[in-house]
């Protein structure tokens, strides 16, 4: 890389280009709020089990079941990456029943169904981060990830240009979703 200043020095450009999303601070700082409801007391609910509360088109659900629901990551990876979650607040896949466990996995194959008749992926990455250190941004509640992948989706924006171009709007993609499935 060709410097335009001398090395190590303040205010030397380092030829990238930045994209400012101050919105996603609060996700990145992992600021989950309060750690107590100051009304009640009680710790606030985890943003997985507020959202069966909200109407779909708010939460990002696409559709719900008896024991989980899928809903859209809202810092997806590509578009249409979504989530399975249980209504129940368990964080550990080892907790979740053999009900909640098998309906997991019937979401997990009618989201591939439903995102493959949408927008025809190549792929997917499918699976559970288990705790903060194995990766999970939410430990606390068991969610898992369908994320559909495109030859080429890890193309030089992410790899070079550190930016992740998305060409649908979440509400956008909520919708078709739902209405497949």
């Amino acid at each position: 890389m060709t410097r335009t200043g001398p090395p190590d020095r303040a205010g030397t450009p380092d030829g990238l280009e930045r994209l400012w999303t101050p919105h996603r601070m609060a996700y990145v700082a992992k600021d989950d709020g309060p750690a107590h409801d100051a009304v009640r007391g009680e710790p606030p609910p985890c943003p997985f089990c507020r959202i069966p509360a909200q109407p779909d088109a708010d939460g990002l659900v696409v559709a719900r079941g008896q024991l989980v629901f899928a809903v859209l990551n809202l810092y997806p990876y590509n578009a249409g990456h979504l989530m399975v979650v249980p209504y129940r607040h368990v964080a550990d896949y080892t907790d979740a029943t053999a009900d909640e466990v098998a309906e997991i996995a019937a979401f997990t194959q009618h989201a591939m169904t439903t995102i493959r008749a949408v927008s025809s992926p190549h792929g997917f990455n499918i699976g559970l981060n288990q705790g903060a250190a194995g990766g999970a941004g939410i430990a606390a509640h068991l969610h898992q990830h369908v994320v559909p992948r495109w030859n080429g989706d890890a193309n030089f924006m992410p790899v070079i240009g550190r930016t992740k171009v998305l060409p649908q709007l979440l509400a956008e993609t909520r919708r078709l979703l739902a209405d497949a499935w």
